[in-house]
């Protein structure tokens, strides 16, 4: 919310006739205080943040004086975040909860739990360290489908539309983010038949099975689903 008097002076027209210049000014800062208290408690804003009155950082509502201006800057980075990732651990597998307690938070290439000091413009990457993530986000685990990153995807830029923009990417994550990644695939190559008609190239092309997907390759490093969030503006 950036609000200046011209905001309040549509707002509260009404009730400041008649009020001496004093009173105006403590009207238009407990309007703020009343309009911060509801956008923290709706959701729609962070409760950290920054404040300004008459361009003084940090000085009380009580300080504004017309014509001035009462400006907040919210570090919404927490609110964004936290929002993710409990709708993440509402669609984690929950058999041992361990999958549910290891989403991290990278920016800038390293794991950041102190979510107000990242700077506003950065990139924000969640993926889970867990070597079974990219099963449970494709359905390969004996649960029915969760659709963990991408359904989240979906519930952050609904909620946030306009201010934040999320995305669901398969990421290689390197060496020295976290000690448990990259995870190298095991195991023998699954092999897939192909669809035995016209409709198929690789049918066409005289082939029974499908080729192997080189990111899913014994020896190769896994690819972490994860959701991807910038700034909008």
């Amino acid at each position: 919310m950036a609000s200046g008097f011209d905001f309040f002076e549509r707002d509260l027209r009404v009730a400041t006739a008649g009020m001496e210049p004093e009173e105006i000014d403590q009207a238009v800062a407990a309007f703020a205080r009343q309009e911060l208290r509801r956008v923290i408690a709706e959701g729609v804003a962070s409760p950290v943040y920054e404040r300004y009155v008459n361009g003084v950082h940090g000085a009380p509502e009580v300080a504004f004086r017309a014509p001035g201006q009462i400006l907040y800057e919210f570090t919404n980075w927490p609110l964004v975040i936290r929002f993710a990732l409990d709708e993440l651990q509402k669609r984690s597998p929950r058999r041992s909860g361990r999958f549910a307690s290891s989403f991290i938070v990278i920016s800038s290439g390293r794991i950041v739990t102190d979510y107000r000091a990242i700077a506003a413009g950065a990139e924000v990457i969640i993926a889970n360290f867990q070597p079974y993530t990219r099963k449970a986000e494709t359905g390969l685990l004996k649960k029915p489908k969760r659709y963990v990153f991408d359904g989240t995807k979906r519930m952050l830029n609904a909620r946030f539309n306009g201010v934040f923009r999320a995305e669901t990417r398969f990421l290689n994550i390197g060496s020295g983010v976290h000690p448990e990644i990259p995870y190298i695939l095991k195991g023998n190559v699954r092999i897939r038949a192909a669809a035995q008609n016209d409709r198929s190239s690789t049918f066409r092309a005289g082939r029974a099975t499908l080729a192997s997907r080189k990111d899913t390759a014994t020896g190769q490093p896994l690819t972490y689903p994860a959701i991807v969030i910038n700034s909008a503006t």
